[in-house]
């Protein structure tokens, strides 16, 4: 069962004219401007967290962790847009980038005015970007070229989790002299999130790291395709403080996974379908968690959870698992592998899938 939050956030109304005057940059005189057409944008959060912490961690004492992590998430699955970027494009084959402009929201519902030449554009927009340094908009000069594109990863091909949920969109726009008409925009979210709880059993680690890989590194806005690397980065899964202090919980945020082999859509932007999440088991490792126990003797344990089931744009996944005395993680979830490395050696390789 998947949950669809939607709400519009904002609306910018678009006077289109002939040729480039004084209408050709933000301006509240419209004297000069011919018809306004109005341009309506809608974030849509097509999301199944709710559903996932109900489901997942629904016992009482589960339910401590799953409110952290709802309030952990609270600044990637919301609703609420900080800023927007938005671009116009010609349609040609150059397709040139001909207006562009950034905007902070801060709100649930905006409205402005932009002035823009009677034709047909490519349009696409990009909202959450600013407060998320790792994921920046690159190569936007030309709509063909626009790519989200994550930083790249240290010497060590570690990366931090994003910081916001990231939402795009693109609209092919034919703008017509004389003519009232209305743009409808909807922007779909991009990343998403993955969360693995641990249960120690009584057995009690000197540290826990977790980290989370096999996913996209990069995402073509005007064709809403993921792009990914020859290997995959780390992406930190970033400790969850919980009230209960006998749980290990952390979570990543970053962008899908591969889909199965066998699956015909390549691209994983979210559309309003029946159960936009539902997949069947792959007989492939589409992602992984890594995990590092530091036990009391000072030893490391390496365990490796390769999950068979892939993780989409807008999706929490949560993967419950438990600690052996020996600072193995296990997990009882079927659609999972488990590879266990004793007095792993800190020199040693990561299994990063590529």
């Amino acid at each position: 069962m998947n949950e669809r939050i939607g709400h519009i956030v904002w609306i910018v109304t678009l006077a289109f004219v002939a040729a480039l005057t004084s209408c050709s940059v933000i301006d509240d005189d419209l004297s000069d401007c011919d018809k306004d057409y109005e341009l309506n944008y809608e974030l849509r959060l097509v999301t199944n967290m709710t559903t996932e912490l109900q489901t997942q961690l629904s016992t009482e004492t589960e339910a401590v962790v799953a409110n952290a992590l709802s309030t952990h998430l609270a600044n990637v699955f919301s609703d609420y847009a900080r800023d927007v970027d938005l671009s116009f494009y010609d349609i040609g084959a150059d397709d040139n980038r001909l207006h562009h402009e950034v905007a902070t929201m801060n709100a649930t519902q905006r409205s402005y005015t932009i002035y823009l030449p009677v034709q047909q554009y490519m349009h696409l927009a990009a909202a959450n970007l600013k407060d998320n340094n790792l994921v920046a908009l690159a190569q936007d000069e030309h709509a063909k070229t626009a790519v989200l594109q994550q930083k790249l990863a240290t010497a060590d091909n570690i990366l931090p989790s994003h910081t916001t949920g990231v939402f795009t969109a693109r609209q092919p726009m034919e703008v017509l002299a004389g003519v009232d008409q209305t743009f409808n925009v909807k922007m779909y979210m991009a990343n998403c999130a993955a969360a693995l709880v641990i249960d120690p059993r009584g057995n009690n680690a000197k540290s826990v790291k977790v980290y989370a890989t096999g996913f996209a590194t990069d995402f073509d806005v005007q064709d809403s395709t993921f792009v990914f690397p020859t290997q995959s980065p780390l992406i930190v899964a970033e400790p969850v403080t919980t009230a209960d202090d006998g749980v290990y919980s952390f979570c990543s945020v970053n962008f899908p996974s591969r889909e199965p082999a066998n699956a015909a859509a390549s691209s994983r932007v979210v559309i309003e379908t029946t159960d936009p999440f539902v997949a069947d088991d792959s007989t492939e490792e589409l992602w992984q968690f890594q995990v590092f126990v530091t036990n009391q003797d000072d030893t490391i344990t390496a365990s490796t959870l390769s999950v068979r089931r892939p993780l989409r744009a807008g999706q929490l996944t949560i993967i419950k698992a438990y600690l052996t005395d020996d600072g193995a993680v296990y997990t009882d979830d079927h659609t999972v592998g488990v590879s266990v490395t004793l007095d792993w050696n800190k020199g040693g390789s990561y299994n990063v899938i590529t």
